[in-house]
């Protein structure tokens, strides 16, 4: 009889606060690959530039595996059952841009790894006090007044510092830091609480006009305020990257919230309005679309030159690159943030931009796979919206890079040189690894209650 009860005895469900052991033996292997193909390039990269193998190898070594392991570590005790591949990705991903900023300036290589442990301990730190994502829908418009206070800050006289004709960093002290990437995160939480607390009155049409049902009109107004938003900080900062990414991004929580393409298409014709008249009236707006259009023209080569100077590296480069340590493409302007891509087409070729582009494309489609396993309408749409915020700017930069759209300056997350960039991207995997973990929690939950309901 005893032995009867304790098989009818409720069972105890995992719980996100629970560190439960899992083996995490995938990600790594997956660690240890990237750690194998970073020093390699490391080494080669010397070779090739100076002919000898780098002084500080061992400290290298040492330094990329001690602050990549701990955060392996970190997510076993926190997120055991999290994704096994977005670090090791990230880790890849931040291994290549670190060898080609060594490569081309050693003082920022310093400086990058300085802010890649920082970046480690933000994400230990994340995980360790986001222990429910779910937890954060409570806190919408506290995200929201957030954001536009960082967005704010750089317009703030004595604090804000103008780079390049765009105001979007801060100054304390020596340290320089663009809170834009902090505000993206937290503007990425208020469209997922926004959109699933307003899904049913986005997507269903309860209006007629004529024959025909529509959307009430008073559900468009979040559009006209995120594109009217877009604009203000495009002209208040003067800056094109960081609009076009917020605009895309409402646009594309907006879809896929609703399904609707007719958000799609108004969204659209909007901002093509928005930019005729941002390219009218504000100074920098103009240049970079006239930059776009005609960059071999003599008025605009002397801005423009220097995706001249990439396009010429990407073609030394060829399908096989120059190898590594054998570019020049040491004349670029800005070669170790904004034109990092182009630096890595040279020595590595166009395969080695098929790499790159492979990496952010898994890692991308890891981050809406956890998505779609996410167990409530909030959690999802968060997921997509951190997943949606890498990829966009990974898209944004290196196609302007490639001239398929006005060249942002935006940095290429995780391998361009940049401490506040690195930080908030290493702290989106974190909350992706939460939301993943929760996943998996859930999933053996539902599986458990349904064990136990057959039993019953």
């Amino acid at each position: 009889m005893a032995k009867h009860s304790r098989a009818l005895a409720p069972p105890t469900l995992p719980d996100a606060d629970e560190a439960t052991p899992a083996r995490r033996s995938t990600e790594l292997g997956l660690m240890v690959l990237a750690w194998i193909i970073t020093s390699a390039f490391y080494v080669l990269a010397w070779l090739g530039a100076v002919g000898h193998l780098p002084p500080d190898l061992w400290l290298f070594l040492v330094a990329m595996v001690a602050i990549s392991l701990s955060m392996h570590v970190a997510i076993r005790h926190y997120a055991p059952q999290a994704s096994q591949v977005l670090l090791p990705i990230a880790t890849l991903l931040n291994g290549i841009g670190y060898v080609e900023i060594a490569r081309w300036d050693p003082h920022q290589a310093a400086y990058q790894s300085l802010w890649f442990l920082v970046s480690a301990v933000g994400l230990v730190i994340t995980l360790a006090l986001v222990r429910h994502v779910r937890d954060l829908d409570r806190y919408r418009y506290t995200s929201l007044l957030g954001a536009i206070g960082l967005l704010l800050l750089p317009l703030v006289p004595g604090l804000g510092i103008s780079v390049g004709g765009a105001r979007l960093w801060i100054g304390l002290g020596p340290i320089t830091f663009q809170p834009v990437e902090v505000a993206k995160i937290l503007l990425a939480f208020f469209f997922a609480s926004y959109f699933a607390a307003n899904r049913d009155l986005l997507s269903t049409p309860t209006q007629r006009i004529g024959r025909r049902q529509i959307v009430p009109p008073r559900t468009l107004l979040p559009i006209l305020a995120a594109w009217g938003f877009a604009l203000v900080i495009l002209g208040a900062e003067n800056d094109i990257g960081f609009a076009m990414l917020l605009f895309a991004l409402f646009v594309a929580m907006l879809w896929v919230t609703t399904g609707l393409k007719t958000y799609v298409l108004i969204s659209v014709g909007l901002f093509a309005g928005g930019a005729l008249v941002a390219a009218k009236f504000f100074s920098q707006v103009h240049q970079r679309v006239s930059l776009w259009i005609d960059p071999w023209s003599a008025t605009n080569f002397a801005f423009s030159h220097q995706l001249a100077y990439g396009w010429f590296s990407l073609a030394a480069g060829g399908i096989t690159g120059t190898g590594l340590g054998l570019g020049q493409s040491g004349t670029i302007p800005e070669i170790t943030s904004d034109m990092i891509i182009a630096a890595v087409g040279e020595e590595l070729g166009l395969l080695g931009i098929v790499v790159v582009l492979s990496l952010f494309v898994l890692f991308v489609g890891e981050g809406f796979r956890i998505a779609q396993r996410a167990h409530s309408d909030y959690v999802r749409l968060a997921s997509t919206a951190l997943t949606a915020v890498v990829g966009l700017q990974a898209f944004f930069i290196m196609a302007g890079v490639l001239r398929l759209l006005p060249f942002t300056g935006i940095t290429l997350p995780f391998m361009a040189y940049g401490g506040s960039s690195l930080v908030a991207n290493y702290i989106i995997v974190a909350l992706l690894l939460r939301i993943s973990h929760e996943n998996s929690l859930d999933l053996r939950g539902g599986a458990i209650r349904r064990v136990e309901f057959k039993r019953r």
